[in-house]
């Protein structure tokens, strides 16, 4: 969409000069709202036209029953699926009796600007009525991150031309109608009706509802209070019905006379408080509101986002659209997790029901490390939210005659929510995901409290999961069979490369806690027998290699599988999940999404250099990104083995995914992971940033190897370490290291160790990158903007 001429290029904003209705769907995604807890799609404020009505808290879902035409042992018994909470943002308009709908009358101008500094999206329109009166709409919105319960919406319309009557009609609406959305298995269906009404209220200025879902058993209240300026007449009434509470204000306006109104609302959920609870919450939320108003609420907004930015602003010099990208991504994954409080992040953040709202190992693998460097508040309270599903996931692996935890695959509450096993049940590496999450939180803070609760927790319970699922061979190795990794094209595979290495650090992290921590480990059974045969395990661990390529392989075997037939591919037939069967894709050489490529991100202590090179240049032969989750990873390891170009292109492809509605199902919501794939690639990729081990295959020391492609003059970040602010600004022939606060830090430098401190920045020489052939992609999946190679190697 940014390439659309309704959208600008802007450092710090989204802008689009005019409505367009080709796009509107993809729209109210871009321009969504949410604090991690709340969520409001960038639905026009009148409510219609739109593609998708949309207004969440995280959490609040229905259940229904998974169908099976043969059932089996283990199976899911029901799904889980975000729904449309009751929508606070509703604010219509009447101009003399006409509605103020842009498909009638005549839209003589429209613009909307999401701000990334100050949280606000802004709207001005210039409208004539049918009946041929001219007026000014303006209007600005938040959902706040000081205040969690709360957003807020402010409504002005003025007419330009002569006289007018005017109405405007607040409401809070539940049951939305919603559209049918069929075909493409990625798109959420949409659950018809899931509230039952419990209470409706409204008196002078105050609105208010609340409902019940009939399955999942969670009460949903939303209360709203408003303040209206007017001209002298001016007169409102409020009234309400189960499923719509509404404020409608009337006057008589003429030009240079405003009538102006202020939106609070407030929200709360819980399958546990009575009514009287819910509807006492949302009261006092919405009161609260009211005396901070608008006005205190945009400033604090402000100053929430001026701390954020202090501490994860990138900056690119050299191509705008990344620059403006890569802001909104940030923009975006703080929206999706900032407060959500123990909760989870879901795969679309609270920007639309694609994926059923779920929650899926993308939080862990890709959300949390960026949130590790620049908001590592949000990354305790995510693992805090997977501690608190250790019960359901200690059950599910009882239920499959294993020990320790099995978290599983998909899930908004904690409960297994896949009801095809090979790519659910079988995924066993999302275990592996949440402990390098834990581990990597707690060395990046310090954070001593989180390691002996939680951390100990997460990190026993994942461990003795890869020992009950594992076994010893008789000459020692330790082997996992039957799993399926990160590739969604490969299933129930024997020793996945990326699941065994992660099982490795897993079983090694547990094992040193349990060391670090002896009283926790007796309290979790942990004793030194288990902890020896972590070790021996780990020692032991199965890694597919073959020799006579040189290569290690995605799992045992994998190399001697035939080859997909990409030259017989057509371009239209892309993603292969929607026009080949998965027997067909899972018995052949073809990657939907980084997988070997991933581990080498994630545990590159376990490959040489011209290891990495070898494996990057043999599996992006065979991999079509069919997955959002791919090009970050792709950028990151063809920076690191030389291939500059190619890791810009990867980096443009992640960064664009949603602005450019690369995978045509934005309308859906955002993809978080690959939004947060744009400052993977960045800092990961030309920042070279990653963990050094120390003794214990702990992580012990950050170091960077910075790169940049021709196309970037200079990328400047800021990571947070243990209460310390870095800043790292990497320019074609040097980069200086600057501690912005905190005390002295020590990291390295292509190896070379060096402390930073407030007074005493560090200067480095940027090394030139190795020189390589550029691997070849499958014939038609050569990422965007990229020229054909030639045979000579990159300079």
């Amino acid at each position: 969409m940014i390439t659309h001429p309704s959208y600008t290029v802007e450092p710090w904003s989204l802008r689009e000069t005019e409505l367009n209705l080709e796009v509107l769907a993809q729209s109210e995604s871009v321009f969504a709202l949410s604090n991690g807890h709340i969520g409001w799609r960038g639905n026009l404020d009148e409510g219609e036209p739109h593609g998708l009505p949309g207004a969440y808290l995280n959490g609040v879902h229905e259940r229904h029953p998974l169908p099976y035409a043969e059932a089996g042992y283990g199976y899911p018994e029901s799904g889980q699926t975000a729904i449309n909470v009751t929508d606070g943002k509703v604010v219509r308009l009447l101009v003399d009796d006409h509605p103020y709908d842009l498909r009638y009358g005549r839209l003589l101008s429209h613009e909307r600007v999401l701000d990334f500094r100050t949280g606000v999206l802004s709207r001005t329109a210039r409208w004539t009525s049918p009946g041929g009166r001219t007026v000014r709409i303006t209007s600005r919105r938040l959902v706040s991150f000081a205040q969690r319960a709360v957003a807020a919406v402010v409504y002005e319309v003025e007419p330009e031309d002569g006289p007018a009557s005017v109405a405007i009609q607040s409401e809070l609406v539940a049951n939305e109608q919603l559209p049918r959305l069929q075909g493409d298995p990625r798109v959420a269906a949409a659950t018809e009706s899931p509230l039952t009404a419990e209470e409706h209220y409204a008196e002078e200025t105050r609105l208010r509802l609340v409902h019940r879902t009939e399955r999942s058993g969670l009460r949903v209240g939303a209360a709203a209070d408003h303040l209206v300026e007017g001209p002298g007449g001016t007169h409102w009434t409020a009234q309400c019905e189960p499923d719509v509470s509404r404020l409608t204000v009337t006057a008589d306006l003429v030009p240079g006379q405003p009538l102006r109104l202020v939106k609070f609302v407030a929200y709360g959920w819980s399958g546990e408080r009575s009514l009287p609870s819910m509807h006492d919450q949302v009261d006092g939320a919405v009161a609260v509101a009211v005396s901070t108003g608008w006005d205190g609420l945009v400033a604090a907004q402000r100053e929430y986002l001026d701390r954020f930015w202090a501490g994860a602003d990138v900056e690119v010099e050299g191509d705008a659209q990344i620059q403006q990208a890569v802001r909104f991504a940030l923009f975006h994954v703080l929206q999706a997790a900032a407060r959500g409080e123990d909760r989870a992040i879901p795969a679309k953040g609270l920007t639309g029901t694609g994926y059923d709202g779920h929650s899926f190992w993308d939080t862990e693998s890709y959300v949390l490390p960026v949130l590790t460097f620049t908001a590592p508040e949000a990354v305790a309270s995510a693992l805090r939210w997977r501690h608190s599903t250790l019960p359901a996931a200690r059950e599910r692996a009882r239920q499959l005659g294993l020990a320790g935890a099995v978290f599983p695959w998909r899930t908004i509450d904690g409960a297994e929510c896949s009801a095809y096993w090979p790519a659910g049940t079988a995924a066993f590496h999302i275990n592996a995901d949440i402990a390098l999450a834990t581990v990597r939180y707690i060395a990046a803070t310090g954070d001593e409290d989180f390691e002996r609760g939680v951390g100990t927790d997460l990190l026993v319970e994942t461990a003795r999961l890869w020992r009950s699922v594992g076994h010893h061979d008789p000459e020692g190795v330790f082997h996992i069979d039957g799993v399926t990794g990160p590739d969604e094209y490969s299933a129930i595979a024997r020793d996945n490369l990326y699941t065994n290495l992660m099982a490795r650090q897993n079983l090694l992290a547990a094992a040193d806690v349990a060391t670090r921590h002896p009283d926790r480990a007796d309290e979790l059974g942990v004793d030194d027998e288990e902890a020896a045969a972590w070790r021996d395990a780990a020692a032991r661990m199965a890694i597919p290699y073959n020799g006579a390529l040189g290569v290690h392989e995605q799992s045992a075997g994998y190399t001697h599988f035939q080859r997909w037939d990409f030259e017989a591919t057509p371009p239209e037939n892309y993603p292969l999940m929607l026009n080949y069967p998965y027997f067909d894709l899972y018995r052949k050489q073809v990657v939907k999404q980084a997988d070997v490529v991933l581990a080498m991100l994630e545990c590159p202590y376990a490959f040489t250099e011209e290891e990495k090179a070898r494996n990057f240049a043999y599996y992006e032969s065979l991999t079509v990104r069919d997955s959002s989750l791919s090009a970050c990873c792709q950028a990151v390891l063809a920076a690191q083995t030389g291939h500059l170009r190619l890791a810009y292109a990867y980096l443009a492809e992640a960064a664009l995914m949603d602005l450019d509605d690369l995978e045509h199902n934005t309308r859906d919501g955002l993809h978080i992971a690959s939004l947060a794939g744009t400052w993977i690639a960045l800092v990961g990729g030309f920042g070279g940033l990653r963990w050094h081990l120390g003794k214990g295959e702990r992580p012990d020391v950050l170091g960077f190897a910075p790169r940049l492609p021709e196309a970037l003059s200079r990328v400047v970040f800021t990571v947070q370490l243990r209460g310390r602010r870095l800043k790292v600004d990497i320019g074609p022939a040097q980069v200086r290291y600057r501690l912005v606060e905190g005390d002295p830090v020590t990291v390295l430098h292509c190896g070379e160790p060096l402390t930073v401190t407030t007074d005493a920045p560090q200067d480095r020489p940027v090394p030139p990158p190795p020189v390589r052939l550029e691997p070849q992609q499958p014939r038609g999946r050569r990422p965007q903007g990229l020229a054909e190679p030639d045979e000579t190697p990159e300079q």
